[in-house]
Parts: C-alpha cells; structure tokens; sequence
C-alpha cells in the first residue's frame, strides 16, 4: 500500500491510497472532512466478492475515523457499475451479499457519484448510499428479470423503500433503463448534473453534510435508516437463496446470452 499526498482540486488538500488486488483498484482521497473511496475495475467495473469486501475494508476505515464526517462513493471510467461479474460472484449471492451488508452498516452519511450505467447489482451498490448525484447520461436499470434471475443486493427493500412499492415493482418486473432526468423524478437519484460536475457536486453535497455536528448527524442519519443493516441482511438471504434455485435453470443460461447479444430472451420455463 502506497501512500501520496495530492492536490485535492479546490478542496483542502488530503492524501491518496491505493488499494490494489485482484484486476481492481481501490482509492482514497480526504478532502477536508470528507472522504472520497473510489473503485475501477475494467472495463465496466463489474464487481467481485473482493471487491465489495475491499470497498467494505476501505469504508469502515473512514468510518471509524472522527475526522471524517462524510463519504463519497464513486467509480472510474465510462460507467459506475455494470454489476456482478457473472462468471465469479454472481454465483455465491451469499458470499457477496455477506460484504455488501457490512456496507449498509456504515455510520456516516454516503453520496454516491454516478456516471454512465448503474446496472443490477451495480444499482443496489448505488443504494447503500444515502444520496445519488446523476448526469443527464446515467442509466439506472434493475435489469435481473432480463437476465432470468431474481433481484439481489437488497435491492427488493431498498428500492421500494426509496421509490415505493409501485414504482418499485415498474422498475423490477419490466427490467427498463431509467435515464438520470427518470431517476430524480421518481425519487432513485437526488440530484442531477452535468457529467464535468459529478464529482464535484456529490464532493460538495456531503461537505455540506460534513459543516454540521457530526453527532447530531449520525443520531438522525440513525433514525432515519432505522436498522437498514438488518432488514438488508434478512432480504439479501431470501434473494440468495431464489437466487440459486434460478441459477440451475435453462432461462437463466438464455438470459445471460440475450443481454450479452443484445436482444430479449426467448424463454421456456425451464
């Protein structure tokens, strides 16, 4: 782990890390009270077991340090999460959810940046956070039925949390694609803004939080997540486990084609 002192662009200055395994990369930058954690796995950042626990790692670290106040999660590249990695971590839902919930347990107020597509899990990893900063060319889709699976990462209790439950089912049973404008009218993204400003304006959103009496903030961020972790934690095990009973059928190995070729599934129940 190697440890550089960078220009933190406007901000006050902070430090950088890097976290290297697997073919993803980890980074940590401090702006002030705010701590930056950001992830790149190449070339559409589709998450691993590793991954998400390094993520996990990473973020309990800034949460167990008082100087920090507020986080930002953020990705490089082109889009901020495809999902999970089909051929790995998708086949132990309950390995990765394992790492995502420690995740949700958090502390401290999250804005998540979101550029390009947030995918599947690559959403629900979207909604750990307690707000969403999107560009006019996010894309936002729970894309599981498309692939012939059952939703994961929690996302059938935080969604309808979120959005409520109508929305939450249009979203989940038709698979569809919404555009940033889409997700702020419904109530899935916060704020909406150029693709130059992303980081910048999700960096300000938690610096904002960040000014304020940080007990004060965890008491009411607390209250307001009302035992998230664990709700999380008892959804994610009926996922996993509808999950792995869908894994093992022919729709399953049919949807994961389709979505690869581009084309809706042909399907047969079985």
């Amino acid at each position: 782990m190697s440890v550089t002192y960078v220009d933190a662009g406007g901000y006050p200055a902070g430090f950088l890390e890097d976290i290297r395994g697997e073919d993803f990369e980890i980074t940590y930058r401090r702006f002030g009270a705010v701590a930056q954690i950001s992830f790149s796995r190449p070339a559409n950042n589709h998450f691993s077991i590793g991954l998400i626990q390094s993520l996990a790692d990473t973020f309990e670290r800034a949460d167990e340090d008082p100087s920090v106040r507020a986080t930002v999660l953020a990705s490089e590249g082109k889009h901020f999460c495809a999902g999970a990695d089909l051929l790995n971590s998708a086949r132990e839902p309950a390995k990765l959810y394992e790492q995502g919930i420690r995740l949700f347990a958090l502390t401290k107020p999250m804005v998540a940046a979101v550029q390009g597509a947030a995918i599947g899990g690559g959403l629900g990893l979207a909604l750990v956070a307690d707000f969403r900063v999107v560009a006019p060319s996010s894309r936002l889709a729970a894309n599981f039925v498309k692939l012939g699976t059952h939703p994961g990462f929690g996302i059938t209790y935080t969604l309808p949390r979120m959005v409520g439950r109508q929305a939450a089912a249009d979203i989940l049973l038709t698979g569809r694609r919404l555009t940033g404008q889409e997700a702020v009218e419904c109530g899935l993204a916060d704020r909406i803004v150029s693709e130059h400003d992303l980081r910048d304006s999700a960096l300000a959103l938690a610096a904002a939080i960040a000014e304020n009496a940080p007990l004060a903030v965890e008491a009411t961020r607390s209250t307001l997540r009302d035992g998230l972790a664990d709700r999380v934690r008892q959804q994610t095990t009926l996922e996993a486990g509808k999950q792995m009973q869908l894994f093992t059928t022919e729709d399953y190995a049919e949807g994961v084609r389709a979505v690869a070729e581009r084309r809706p599934g042909v399907w047969t129940r079985s």
